[in-house]
């Protein structure tokens, strides 16, 4: 497999699904379920719901009963998440029900959360411009909001290579590319939405949610680096010479299990 040849995204989040679970932080959780106490059913909306793996990793953690309210643009991704909650349940086994909404989330309104009990989102910010945070903030305003698995932009290999800052470098600079008119906020997201919320005299909590992939994650290690190296070429393409020879010798050593990566990320819960 080539640099540039990447799993298909459903693929690439079932993938991705028990690292962003591992990274998750459960205090976070805790000061989320003592604010639902005493409060059922508990709505539960998740924004950019992909394949479910927030809602089926948090509705174990929560006690019921649960309604989820799915949110995505993409149809095929809401009937995937569905599918995956069926046999879920709350923590204390209470039933957890599920709806889908497929729209453009970043044009949620308040009347569209009027329901939300607590709203929440995983490995999504980054996407956002930041007039989109300002909506989503706006929207999300008197209810807890925890959105889990941040980017930040901070990579650390070991073993070092002499190419891993500059490919670091190339690669943020790609997240925060201009697409279709939209500058994304890739690594700045959230502290771009922790200042939103703050503005609105919301109590924000971080905590980081880093990924440790090592031998045990070989695969996941691998893809994502292909996926992270091709971003940093498209963004620069001068690296692409340089880019073969390292990419050799990072898979060869993702697959001696020579390699571990930490990808950073963090946790933020505002009004928690």
């Amino acid at each position: 497999m080539t640099v540039e040849e990447t799993l298909p995204f459903a693929d690439w989040l079932m993938l991705r699904e028990a690292a962003d679970a591992a990274a998750r932080d459960e205090d976070l959780v805790n000061a989320v379920r003592l604010q639902l106490t005493g409060r059922h059913p508990t709505v539960i909306h998740d924004l950019g719901s992909g394949t479910g793996s927030m809602s089926r990793w948090l509705a174990t953690r929560l006690p019921g009963p649960q309604h989820w309210v799915l949110h995505d643009r993409d149809a095929d991704l809401l009937a995937r998440a569905a599918e995956g909650m069926t046999g879920v349940r709350a923590a204390d086994g209470a039933p957890v029900t599920v709806s889908t909404r497929c729209g453009d989330l970043t044009r949620l309104t308040a009347a569209d959360l009027a329901d939300a009990s607590v709203v929440t989102a995983s490995a999504l910010l980054d996407m956002l411009t930041a007039e989109e945070v300002e909506r989503v903030v706006a929207a999300c305003a008197g209810r807890p909001a925890l959105f889990a698995v941040s980017v930040t932009g901070r990579v650390r290999f070991t073993p070092v290579d002499p190419l891993d800052e500059v490919v670091g470098a190339a690669f943020n600079d790609h997240q925060r590319r201009t697409v279709d008119g939209r500058r994304l906020l890739g690594p700045d997201a959230a502290a771009v939405t922790a200042a939103a919320f703050a503005r609105r005299g919301v109590d924000v909590r971080e905590r980081p949610s880093p990924w440790r992939l090592g031998p045990e994650q070989a695969d996941l290690a691998a893809e994502w680096f292909r996926g992270w190296l091709g971003a940093a070429c498209e963004q620069r393409p001068d690296l692409a010479g340089p880019a073969q020879a390292y990419a050799r010798r990072r898979l060869a050593d993702a697959a001696a299990g020579r390699l571990t990566v930490l990808v950073d990320h963090t946790d933020l819960l505002a009004g928690g």
